[in-house]
């Protein structure tokens, strides 16, 4: 089945999307902002094995309205990104685990790693946990950026950007859920 991409324009710069087909397994990965839009073809490329890029289907051009708008900051429901079929089958099983618990935390709130390690079952797999968010194919569609290092430190993030990429997208969702002081309506 062919594979495929598209590059599209996003509040935080271009972001990427793939999918196999008419895209009917699901998105197969998605990409944050690279340094420039040259970088980021050769990015998805890479990752996508020769990937051409073309014009998403429907299910596709949905899931890019979805990432637009949570880069946006006009999210402020998680569930509205739940709606993104993801082809996850080669992603292995307790990374695909941990990664739907990740989708799973609200916008404007973090979990850390000890926290989805222990909610799996497996207490004191944080490093592993860290290792599955570090290979997540699917970011922001599945936000890694809302689990943190214990006590709640912005580590570990494999994104162009690194931990200001991921303090960025957090600022985003705070401002979206109406946790930023400045953006709180008047009490009376």
């Amino acid at each position: 089945m062919t594979t495929r991409f598209a590059v599209f324009a996003t509040a935080l710069g271009h972001c990427g999307i793939a999918w196999r087909g008419d895209a009917s397994d699901g998105v197969i990965g998605s990409q944050l902002p690279a340094a420039d839009v040259a970088t980021l073809r050769e990015l998805m490329q890479r990752r996508f094995d020769g990937a051409s890029e073309a014009a998403p289907p429907a299910p596709v051009h949905e899931a890019i309205a979805l990432i637009q708008r949570l880069l946006a900051g006009e999210t402020a429901d998680h569930r509205e990104l739940l709606a993104v079929k993801l082809d996850d089958r080669a992603v292995p099983a307790f990374d695909r685990e941990a990664l739907w618990l990740t989708r799973q935390i609200p916008v404007g709130q973090t979990r850390t790693y000890g926290e989805i390690a222990s909610a799996l079952g497996h207490a004191g797999a944080a490093r592993t946990v860290g290792r599955a968010e570090g290979h997540n194919p699917f970011a922001p569609i599945v936000p890694c950026h809302r689990v943190m290092g214990a006590g709640g430190a912005p580590t570990g993030f494999s994104a162009p950007g690194g931990v200001e990429t991921k303090r960025q997208l957090l600022l985003i969702e705070a401002r979206a859920a109406g946790q930023l002081a400045g953006d709180q309506q008047a009490l009376f």
